[in-house]
C-alpha cells in the first residue's frame, strides 16, 4: 500500500519538474491552480474510496458476498451519476474556480487549457477511487498498487513524450492524465472481476436500484464528502493566498507541497492497511484485533515520519533544485523549507487516525474533527499571523494538521468505550 500510495506525490513531483523547467514560472503556476482545481473536484469526492472500504471491509469480516457486492454497485453507479454532472457543469466550474483562485492573466489562460482536457477523465478518476477503495476492503493490496503503478507511470511517460518531446505545455500534462486513468481503470476492472470470482455470490440479491439500499452508504459518504472540502478548502486557500502574494509564491508553494504530499500519501499506505485492517475487525467484533492493527500501524507511522524529517533535513534542497531550475524559486523555496521539515511529525497523527476511523465507519467523528480544526485554528491562526506573509500560511497549515491529530485521538479513546459497532 505504500508503494502503491507513493506514486501519486511521485507523479505531482513530475508534473512540478516538467513544468518548471520550462521558461516561464506561469506554466508552473497554471499547473498548479488546475491541478487545485481537480483536487477540490476528486478529491472532494475521495469519499468514493474511504466510504466503500470501510462498508466493504466490514462485509469482507462478516463473510457476508451482499453486503461486498452492493457497496461495489452502489459506490460505481454513484460514482456514475458524480461524473457525469462534472462534465456537464464544467463551464461554471471553471469560471468560478478562476475567480476565487484569482491568477495571473497567463496562469488563467493555460489553466483554462488544462482544465477543458482533464475534466473528461473525471468518470475513469471517480470510478478508480471505487475499485481502489473496494480492492483495499476486500484485504488486496496488490490490485490497488497495479492500477496506481500503471496510471502514475503511465502519466509520468506520457507528460515526458508531450511536453519534453511534442512541445505541449499545460494541455500536455492534461492529457497525459485523462489516458493513464483510463488505462488505470481497465486495469481495476480485471482485478475486481478476479476477486469477485473468489468470493462467489448473487448479484439479483444486491438491490442496486433500490433507494433505500443505499441509505448507510450515503450517510457515510455526506460526512466524508464534508471532511474532505473542508480539507479542500485549507488546500485551495493555501493556493489562492500564493497567487495573491505573487507568481512565484504560488509556484514556490505548489513545489514545496509536493513534500507534505509524498509525506502523506506514503504514510496512508499504512493507514489503508489500518482501513482494511480495523474494518475486518469490527465486521468480525473482533475488539483485540483492532486493537493490535491500530498499535502497529501508529508505530510503524511514527518511524516513517521520523524517516522522512531526516531525509527533507538532509537532502531537502537538492530536492527543490531538481524539482525546478528557476533561481527564483529555488532562493524562495528554501526559506520556507524548514516548515516541511517539521511537518511530519506534526501530521502523522492525522494520517493514520484517518485510516482508522473509515475502517470503523465512523465518518461523522471524522468530519466534525476537520471542519472543528478548518474553522476554529487554521483560519483563526491566519487571520492573526497574516502579516508574516507566507510564513503565516505555513504556520497556520501546521497548527491545523497537529490539531486534527489531536482530535481524533481523543475521539478515538472515547471509542474504546463503546460497542464495537460499525
Amino acid at each position: 500500500m505504500i508503494t502503491s500510495s507513493v506514486t501519486v506525490p511521485l507523479l505531482g513531483m513530475v508534473d512540478t519538474a516538467v513544468m518548471g523547467h520550462l521558461p516561464e514560472s506561469f506554466y508552473l503556476g497554471a499547473v498548479a491552480a488546475g491541478a487545485t482545481i481537480f483536487s477540490v473536484l476528486f478529491m472532494g469526492l475521495n469519499f468514493l474510496r474511504m466510504g466503500t472500504t470501510g462498508v466493504t471491509a466490514q462485509g469482507y469480516g462478516a463473510a457476508d458476498s451482499t453486503v461486498v457486492r452492493e457497496a461495489l454497485g452502489h459506490s460505481l453507479l454513484t460514482a456514475v451519476v458524480l461524473s457525469t454532472m462534472i462534465i456537464a457543469l464544467q463551464g461554471p466550474i471553471i469560471e468560478v474556480s478562476l475567480w476565487l483562485l484569482a491568477p495571473s492573466s497567463e496562469v488563467n489562460l493555460y489553466t483554462r487549457e488544462y482544465f477543458a482536457i482533464r475534466v473528461w477523465s473525471a468518470p475513469a478518476s471517480l470510478g478508480n477511487f471505487v475499485l481502489i477503495g473496494w480492492l483495499i476492503g476486500m484485504q488486496n493490496a496488490r490490485g490497488p498498487l497495479a492500477i496506481m503503478l500503471i496510471v502514475n507511470f503511465t502519466n509520468i511517460a506520457l507528460d515526458l513524450i508531450f511536453v519534453l518531446w511534442l512541445g505541449m505545455t499545460a494541455g500536455g500534462v492534461a492529457l497525459a492524465t485523462l489516458l493513464a486513468e483510463l488505462i488505470g481503470f481497465a486495469t481495476g476492472a480485471i482485478f475486481v472481476r478476479a476477486e469477485l470470482n473468489k468470493h462467489p455470490g448473487n448479484w439479483a440479491q444486491t438491490r442496486l436500484f433500490d433507494p433505500s439500499r443505499y441509505k448507510r452508504l450515503l450517510n457515510i459518504n455526506a460526512n466524508l464528502f464534508l471532511r474532505t472540502m473542508a480539507l479542500m478548502f485549507v488546500f485551495a486557500f493555501i493556493t489562492a493566498q500564493g497567487a495573491r502574494m505573487s507568481d512565484v509564491i504560488l509556484a514556490v508553494n505548489a513545489l514545496l507541497m509536493n513534500f507534505q504530499l509524498f509525506l502523506s500519501y506514503a504514510l496512508d499506505g499504512i493507514a489503508y492497511s489500518a482501513e482494511a485492517l480495523v474494518g475486518k475487525a469490527v465486521g468480525s467484533r473482533d475488539r483485540n484485533g483492532m486493537l493490535l492493527a491500530v498499535k502497529r500501524t501508529l508505530l510503524w507511522s511514527f518511524l516513517f515520519s521520523c524517516l522522512f524529517c531526516l531525509v527533507y533535513l538532509l537532502v531537502g534542497e537538492y530536492i527543490i533544485d531538481l524539482l525546478t531550475s528557476i533561481e527564483s524559486i529555488r532562493l524562495a523555496a528554501r526559506e520556507f523549507l524548514p516548515w516541511l521539515i517539521i511537518a511530519p511529525l506534526i501530521s502523522v497523527w492525522s494520517f493514520l487516525y484517518d485510516g482508522v476511523f473509515v475502517g470503523a465507519t465512523r465518518s461523522k467523528e471524522m468530519m466534525l474533527v476537520m471542519v472543528g480544526s478548518m474553522l476554529v485554528i487554521f483560519l483563526p491562526t491566519w487571520l492573526i499571523f497574516n502579516t508574516l506573509g507566507n510564513h503565516g500560511l505555513w504556520l497556520a497549515f501546521m497548527m491545523f494538521m497537529a490539531a486534527r491529530g489531536l482530535g481524533m485521538h481523543f475521539w478515538f479513546r472515547r471509542m474504546l468505550q463503546e460497542p464495537l459497532i460499525g
